[in-house]
């Protein structure tokens, strides 16, 4: 396949998948997007499925659970008819049977401390997350308004070690680019408290303060999304950061009175646990919020 033909693949994938998170509260008409793209349907589910592994339905569905998940842990007096219409399903059994086959509970069970057990579940998929003792009791945050930032990345399957994989090809280009001034960050497609891990979507991404800089045909671009976030700074090493993410969303967004988005989290590396010689992080995390 030629070059210019594959990064054109990648941007309608993106460009879709981009599209989804930002109108996933709206009905989304695939016919309409693929009008828009000036493709056809075929076409357009084929590029997206080669990109991400799965269809764009199944893409649609994965996101809306996620955040139906989210919602009724923070939406403690809507019902769950309420939920249900909030994340475009038209009736509440079609919604309820969906969300079983995902979470293997009903969302009844699920609110009434059901998330705690499937989260701990895929908690025990890592080793270093369970030796961690960290503890974010402490831990503060900021409300930031963030702009829209366009990244070169390289998408990973999966939350394990082969991500130092992918962040080693990275910098690779940082050094053969000898780029100064740049931003490494670590954008979660899928939130992997309720994602299994070797499932997640993980994205290594640089920000350059100037695009101009990069020059590399092989790596595709995607927009990481603007909007208010909380903002957590945290230091730690590799199992602190999915423990940290596990009590984000599962405690302290629980008890915030906040809603989340379903524009993915991000943390943006002061220091790279993933490249760096002890191990160790230095994060600015990034959660997408509204009141």
């Amino acid at each position: 396949m030629k070059k210019d033909t594959l990064k054109k693949r990648v941007k309608i994938a993106n460009n879709i998948m981009y599209y989804i998170y930002t109108h996933i509260d709206t009905h989304i008409d695939i016919e309409e997007l693929s009008y828009d793209l000036q493709i056809s349907k075929f076409h357009m589910h084929r590029v997206f499925k080669e990109a991400f592994g799965k269809n764009i339905y199944e893409s649609i569905k994965s996101i809306r659970l996620q955040k139906a998940a989210n919602l009724l842990l923070t939406n403690k007096y809507s019902t769950i008819s309420n939920i249900a219409n909030l994340c475009g399903y038209s009736s509440q059994s079609s919604f309820i049977k969906a969300f079983k086959q995902r979470f293997e509970m009903s969302p009844k069970q699920w609110r009434n401390y059901g998330y705690k057990e499937y989260s701990n579940r895929i908690l025990q998929q890592s080793k270093s997350a369970l030796k961690s003792n960290a503890d974010f009791k402490e831990l503060t945050f900021e409300i930031v308004k963030m702009p829209i930032m366009e990244s070169f990345y390289i998408r990973n399957k999966g939350y394990n070690k082969n991500v130092k994989e992918t962040w080693q090809k990275l910098q690779t280009l940082i050094l053969n680019n000898n780029l100064k001034n740049y931003k490494q960050i670590a954008l979660l497609h899928d939130n992997p408290t309720i994602t299994p891990l070797n499932e997640c979507q993980y994205i290594a991404c640089i920000v350059p303060e100037n695009r101009s800089d990069v020059n590399s045909d092989r790596l595709p671009k995607f927009n990481i999304s603007d909007g208010v976030y909380a903002k957590f700074n945290l230091e730690g090493e590799h199992g602190d950061m999915l423990k940290f993410i596990h009590w984000v969303y599962h405690e302290w967004l629980v008890n915030s009175e906040y809603e989340t988005t379903t524009k993915p989290s991000y943390a943006i590396y002061n220091k790279n646990n993933f490249l760096s010689k002890d191990n160790r992080f230095n994060i600015s995390f990034y959660v997408s919020i509204k009141f």
